[in-house]
């Protein structure tokens, strides 16, 4: 059996001041995540941020929370559910699906664990980051080494680095970017939003601000839009440190104060809404821009567990799934799609 294991990088468990408090130290204990000396940072870590932070990240989860939990950790089940099934009614008991979060729970190594009970021989190991970044998909990579390091007997291990440019991931945005502006009409400017980093990671070689822009690009083209009717920028900047450029709340206040009437935003990066899109764009950039004099923002969801976006994925992952001859490749994943983006040399497998 061949076990796959969907990664997305974490929630609290409840949107509780002690909750977040509990998931942020994890999270920002990561040297991955925050690339400072332990010497300095562990002071500011359990001095004024753990103390003044986790509050007021309570509240914005508050502000967005399900009833069925946090929207990251749900829409990602709904994920992992869909994908199983798709596995399920074409190749029933060949496949199995779980999911894991980097930090807080269900853990990375709760996931590898119950794959390895569950007699899976063969692990493919799925961060949920269309685009690699070391803060990201990298320390997903550390978590699953940690957890090997502890096993005798190894799976064969794939580990999908990235897929920012896959035709069927181009072709899955375009299709909710023209969804939306089917039953809307078309913005004034669609704006397309990426989580931030800072400046200093991808001056030292990390390729992410490489991989935001080449998704842009080839989301862009499939739109066929003009330069003026678009614009690329990178959200969540925290701390005083440059983060990667334009900021998506300096360019709304911008286009607000200019007269731009009504902005479309998008975040590319993300797989599933989570607060960085439901609370920091669809509620807080949308107060910037209408307090700045813009008139209408329109937030496009994420993918989610949308169901023609569930079969691509699958092609997606079945392209680096080790098939070998008694689990013969799905004909949805050697089928041959008219594709808007036909792939290029440089398109990711």
């Amino acid at each position: 059996m061949i076990g796959i294991l969907l990664v997305n990088l974490g929630t609290p468990e409840a949107p509780t001041t002690p909750a977040v408090r509990r998931y942020l130290r994890e999270f920002l204990s990561d040297p991955r995540v925050v690339e400072i000396p332990r010497i300095l940072w562990w002071p500011i870590l359990n001095g004024p941020i753990l103390l003044t932070r986790p509050a007021r990240s309570a509240r914005a989860y508050r502000s967005i929370w399900l009833d069925e939990g946090s929207p990251l950790l749900v829409h990602s089940q709904n994920l992992a559910a869909g994908l199983q099934q798709q596995y399920d009614s074409r190749q029933p008991g060949t496949v199995l699906v779980r999911l894991a979060m980097r930090y807080g729970q269900p853990s990375v190594a709760t996931g590898l664990r119950a794959l390895r009970d569950a007699g899976c021989e063969k692990i493919v190991v799925v961060p949920l980051y269309p685009q690699y970044s070391a803060t990201t998909t990298a320390a997903i990579f550390d978590a699953v080494s940690a957890e090997l390091r502890n096993w005798r007997n190894l799976p064969e291990l794939v580990f999908l680095r990235d897929w920012h440019q896959h035709p069927r991931y181009i072709d899955a945005l375009a299709r909710s970017v023209r969804a939306h502006w089917e039953q809307n009409g078309r913005p004034d400017r669609l704006l397309l939003s990426f989580h931030g980093l800072p400046a200093r990671n991808v001056a030292l070689g990390d390729p992410y601000r490489a991989e935001c822009e080449r998704t842009t690009e080839l989301l862009i083209n499939a739109l066929g839009l003009q330069p003026e009717q678009w614009i690329q920028t990178f959200q969540s900047r925290f701390g005083p440190a440059r983060w990667l450029e334009p900021y998506t709340s300096v360019t709304l206040q911008e286009l607000g104060k200019a007269g731009v009437g009504r902005v479309d935003c998008l975040c590319p990066g993300f797989v599933t809404d989570c607060l960085e899109t439901l609370e920091e764009i669809a509620i807080g950039g949308k107060e910037i821009f209408l307090h700045a004099g813009g008139e209408q923002l329109h937030y496009i969801s994420c993918l989610n567990a949308d169901t023609a976006w569930i079969a691509d994925f699958r092609a997606i992952l079945d392209e680096r799934i080790p098939w070998d001859d008694k689990l013969l490749r799905s004909p949805a994943a050697t089928a041959t799609l008219p594709l808007e983006n036909p792939p290029t040399k440089e398109a990711a497998p």
